[in-house]
């Protein structure tokens, strides 16, 4: 009579325990890397588009397919970007009787550079072959340009920095209150300085 064997079964029922605990250990041990991005709000849609903007008051910014730099029409390093648009800006270039007239610019008031903080535009186009590094490098100028007059500004009238505020605003424990006050130092700020940034479509010439 034949003797026949009983197949040995696999006990699989600690398999998914197993694969659980993998599961949680890549998860814990992997690392995701954050994409790097410009933090910008889409401007409202305008419904009158047609807008006349003085020669004046445009600081035009372009980066061609070598990524060269170049404002107002001469290359420039990206080092001096940020004095050039401060400049721009700040310039207060009408005379103390008109009423665009700015009281607290420091500029040098020239003919050619904007009348106001407020009729200042800064213009950044950039060439389809243009490197992202050195677009991202042009606005973090600009930008740098905005916060150094605003933190000027906010030191003479608040002896605190704009930067300092609009971190105190987003501090979760602060009161209801002092979030309203605050609010109304970075409007203050924001009115005077406002952030004006015009990018073009992208050309590819």
């Amino acid at each position: 009579m034949k003797n026949y064997r009983v197949p040995q079964e696999v006990n699989a029922g600690s398999m998914a325990d197993i694969a659980f605990l993998l599961l949680i250990f890549f998860l814990v041990t992997t690392s995701i890397e954050n994409e790097a991005g410009i933090n910008r709000l889409i401007p409202p849609d305008i419904i009158d588009t047609h807008v006349d903007i003085k020669e004046r008051n445009l600081f035009e910014i372009s980066i061609n397919n070598a990524d060269y730099i170049m404002a107002k029409d001469e290359i420039i390093d990206s080092k001096n970007l940020r004095e050039k648009v401060i400049a721009f800006i700040d310039n207060g270039g009408v005379s103390s009787e008109k009423e665009a007239y700015c009281t607290y610019c420091k500029g040098n008031r020239l003919a050619e550079l904007s009348e106001n903080p407020d009729k200042a535009i800064i213009s950044i186009k950039a060439q389809r072959n243009s490197s992202y590094p050195v677009y991202v490098t042009v606005q973090n100028e600009v930008i740098g340009a905005y916060n150094f007059l605003r933190n000027r500004e906010s030191l003479r009238l608040f002896n605190t920095t704009y930067e300092a505020i609009n971190s105190q605003y987003y501090n979760e424990e602060i009161s209801d209150y002092q979030k309203i006050k605050l609010k109304e130092r970075l409007e203050t700020i924001r009115a005077l300085y406002p952030q004006k940034i015009l990018e073009p479509e992208t050309v590819n010439n």
